[in-house]
């Protein structure tokens, strides 16, 4: 059974979990998720002389919500904020999803204390909504933003509601109202001009069968990366690295033991 416990990181109170002994990885789940996800691939890496740190983020599992709505950023930040209370300088960074959206950032932005990535399935490139969609989603913001300008706020409010109910995703339906607006500041950010400025060695793992971030956005990543390589699994979905573990374990190996 997985050993917890709890922390207050910048005032609010998450739920974390300590893995081996060694090196130091930090494990980022996806949206919706939380470390027992990432339990089975902390278990195998652990056994080959690493410390997994894993730990629900704000909003999901065991934790809090964020005090307010979040951006990618400031998850990003919080994961910070959590390695310097941990006292953590430097960690090898694996994340799937919305984690690796964080770890595109982090990559980025903070590669002095991220030292390599592995980013299984990442989110962070925006999709192309297809044609109707975008006519639609057009047309409803054009009568929002003149409901707006007239002040008529309690139907700019209905019809807000209204399509959330009809176009919005399962996410978004069972998010509370800061969760909401934490998931449409997250999906609204591409995060493509981060991934070119990434400059840490990247390893990214996907699998051909994902619906939710599809493999043409992997090599988008794999593209605009100064130093990334992409494996696809054959026949994994979203949860690449669940349905290859041991190799996605000794894939991880040989990306953070290499010089």
């Amino acid at each position: 059974m997985l050993k917890t416990s709890a922390i207050v990181v910048n005032g609010i109170k998450i739920r974390e979990a300590i893995l081996g002994d060694g090196a130091p990885i930090l494990m980022v789940h996806g949206w919706g998720a939380s470390i027992e996800l990432l339990e089975p691939l902390a278990s195998r890496i652990s056994r080959r002389g690493y410390q997994c740190r894993l730990f629900d983020l704000p909003g999901f599992g065991e934790s809090d919500e964020p005090p307010q709505p979040f951006s990618i950023f400031d998850y990003a930040a919080f994961c910070l904020a959590y390695l310097d209370q941990r006292q953590m300088r430097e960690v090898c960074y694996f994340g799937h999803s919305l984690g690796g959206r964080i770890g595109l950032i982090l990559g980025a932005e903070h590669s002095n204390r991220i030292r390599k990535l592995a980013l299984s399935n990442s989110a962070g490139i925006k999709p192309q909504a297809a044609l109707h969609s975008r006519v639609r989603l057009s047309a409803y913001q054009s009568l929002r933003r003149g409901l707006d300008r007239i002040g008529a706020k309690s139907a700019a409010g209905k019809l807000r509601q209204s399509y959330a109910r009809r176009f919005g995703s399962d996410d978004y339906h069972n998010a509370s109202p800061v969760m909401r607006r934490t998931l449409v500041n997250i999906v609204n950010q591409d995060l493509l001009d981060q991934a070119k400025r990434v400059s840490v060695p990247t390893i990214l793992i996907w699998g051909d069968e994902d619906q939710e971030t599809p493999l043409w956005m992997g090599k988008k990543l794999e593209a605009a990366m100064p130093d990334a390589a992409l494996i696809v699994h054959p026949g994994a979905g979203h949860y690449a690295y669940l349905d290859y573990l041991d190799t996605t374990a000794s894939i991880m190996d040989a990306l953070y033991s290499g010089g």
